[in-house]
């Protein structure tokens, strides 16, 4: 099994829209988690854009790397950040590539609507980079 971990700060947006959307894009033979170094609440904006391409996180919550399953944290495969402006969380793991998205924050003091838009903004990005991670990192006929 293929374990990818997904990091921000707040655990709140980015992360958790990215494994959300990663669950169902890569499908049942990953291991996909999400962590953050600072970790709040999941954003309400988050869980309504997810819901408007059929995808449930409802039942997500916010948690740091040490809260993680042992299990799941040993020989990691992926740690994915997704930091743009702040200072993405780092994570000590020998067996993880590291890779690098960054997605603007899209939580802001602006207005329901703009937020919304900048929400499916970043979770339409996270798609197309999930999409071409599959594409580029696993091949059809590479077994899991």
């Amino acid at each position: 099994m293929i374990k990818i971990l997904f990091m921000c700060v707040a655990n709140s947006a980015r992360s958790q829209m990215a494994e959300g959307l990663a669950r169902k894009i890569l499908g049942p033979d990953f291991w996909i988690e999400s962590a953050g170094s600072e970790p709040k609440s999941v954003n309400s904006f988050a869980v309504e854009v997810l819901q408007e391409v059929g995808i449930d996180i409802t039942q997500h919550f916010s948690k740091s790397f040490d809260q993680l399953d042992p299990s799941f944290k040993a020989d990691l495969n992926y740690v994915i950040t997704l930091c743009a402006e702040e200072v993405c969380p780092v994570v000590a793991s020998k067996s993880a590539t590291r890779l690098h998205w960054p997605h603007k924050d899209p939580a802001s003091n602006e207005s329901a609507e703009v937020q919304l838009a900048n929400f499916r903004v970043v979770r339409d990005q996270i798609t197309q980079a999930i999409e071409e991670f599959k594409v580029k990192t696993f091949s059809a006929t590479q077994s899991y």
